[in-house]
């Protein structure tokens, strides 16, 4: 594939010259993003924001003559890391997960359970309690959260089996009556 821009090189011409550089080198940027990210619609927008990076630095990629691609996927790969950095700084919180009923009126009761769920799902290791939100919250198969994560499906499987297991205990823990409600009530984080 050209690296340079042969046709609008020295022409004033932005749109044209961003229109060749997208024709020219979109496909293989998006196949690289799709390969990393295994998100089509996060692989385009990763592909977006590389464009618009090299919309904003045309005139001095125009005129430096080195080949365009390396750039072009560095830039990309700069944009898949800073979006996994703000996935990561921006990760839900665990009573937004939780479902409520709307016309339940349990009143202090729900919140209670609410919040001792909140406390036990918080003790779990992140690789556990990330399968079992997974599985239970958002509804996806064990073969699905083992593709997105990158594991086979028996550790998935694995993983969401002993979360369950700590979450009975735990939760039978709080409520055997020598042990008493109060302690975990205090234990709720505000």
């Amino acid at each position: 594939m050209t690296t340079v821009l042969p046709l609008v090189r020295g022409s004033s011409d932005s749109g044209a010259a961003l229109r060749e550089l997208y024709r020219d080198h979109a496909p293989a940027l998006l196949r690289y993003a799709h390969w990393f990210t295994a998100d089509r619609a996060a692989a385009e927008d990763a592909v977006q924001e590389t464009f618009l990076r090299a919309w904003r630095h045309l005139p001095r990629l125009l005129d430096d003559g080195r080949p365009l691609r390396p750039w072009l996927r560095r830039v990309l790969r700069h944009v898949m890391i800073d979006a996994d950095r703000t996935a990561r700084a921006h990760r839900e919180v665990l009573h937004d997960i939780v479902p409520v009923e709307g016309e339940v009126d349990a009143g202090y009761e729900t919140l209670l359970d609410r919040g001792l769920l909140d406390v036990v799902l918080r003790e779990l290791s992140p690789a556990h309690r990330e399968v079992l939100v997974e599985v239970y919250y958002h509804d996806a198969s064990a073969e699905r959260v083992a593709d997105r994560l990158g594991v086979p499906a028996g550790t998935v499987r694995s993983r969401l089996y002993y979360a369950l297991r700590a979450v009975r205990s735990r939760l039978d823990e709080c409520d055997d009556p020598a042990n008493g409600h109060d302690r975990v009530v205090r234990r709720l984080p505000s």
